[in-house]
């Protein structure tokens, strides 16, 4: 299928590693071009060492000012058609292990930053009338994940203000939707193995063997398998869909609108 993607211009966050490389990896196997933000520079080399033609990139924290700034200017010189909101989650733990200090950066590390990007990238799409805003977040805004407390009760607030700006600006070109996934082969799963472990007193690979042996499907989700709902939800194609929260999660959500 041609998503037609070649030669748009979408910003990725998270891009050194997990969903978000895999998702500029595939945006540039598209032919699309990426500006890739992380802060580990040697996986932004590498993915650019891959695709020298499509990727560029910025080393930094997408949820400070400083970086965020640098992406709108590379924004407006290139006519942007999408972004990938997407970065680290909060730490692990239940409701008695976190601090209010803990709640008030989950805030910011989960919820606030990325409603700042989206307001400085708005009138850059409403001004061009298409614009493609794709946030990644966690089969948590579905059903609380077991020790992850701040995701659990943060990210339900990005899809509720992505499901609000969705049905304003629909009419003017720009979709904006939620991903959600569940398990998955990246990095940042083995923040909960390594707490199901401590938890249990049993062994980092017994945690994992526990958390695939939940999953209806019988293992982890692919990190490139991901990518090809995130590459169809950031195409022309995906006209008609906005406003919505899409699991991947290899049946996990119990619920009937899972």
């Amino acid at each position: 299928m041609d998503f037609q993607l070649k030669d748009k211009y979408f910003i990725i966050g998270g891009a050194g590693d997990g969903f978000g490389r895999a998702i500029a990896a595939a945006l540039a196997s598209e032919g699309a071009l990426v500006l890739a933000v992380s802060r580990t520079e040697k996986k932004l080399e590498e993915l650019k060492r891959n695709f020298p033609d499509q990727i560029e990139y910025i080393s930094g924290d997408i949820s400070t000012d400083e970086v965020q700034q640098k992406i709108i200017e590379k924004a407006k010189r290139h006519s942007v058609s999408g972004v990938v909101i997407n970065a680290g989650g909060p730490p692990a733990g239940g409701y008695t292990e976190i601090s209010m200090q803990q709640w008030d950066e989950a805030w910011q590390q989960v919820v606030r930053w990325k409603i700042n990007l989206i307001n400085q990238l708005m009138p850059l799409f409403i001004k061009k009338h298409y614009g493609r805003i794709l946030c990644i977040e966690s089969v948590s805004v579905k059903q609380p994940v077991e020790n992850l407390i701040l995701s659990n009760a943060m990210r339900p607030a990005v899809v509720g203000f992505a499901k609000s700006v969705a049905a304003e600006v629909a009419s003017k070109g720009v979709t904006i939707n939620v991903l959600a996934p569940g398990f998955h082969e990246t990095g940042a799963i083995a923040r909960l193995f390594t707490k199901k472990s401590e938890l249990k007193h049993i062994s980092v690979e017994e945690a994992r063997l526990e958390f695939e042996s939940e999953i209806p499907v019988g293992a982890m989700g692919k990190p490139e398998e991901f990518a090809t709902i995130a590459l169809w939800l950031l195409s022309p194609l995906s006209r008609y869909v906005t406003g919505q929260t899409i699991t991947h999660d290899g049946g996990s959500v119990k619920g009937i609108f899972g």
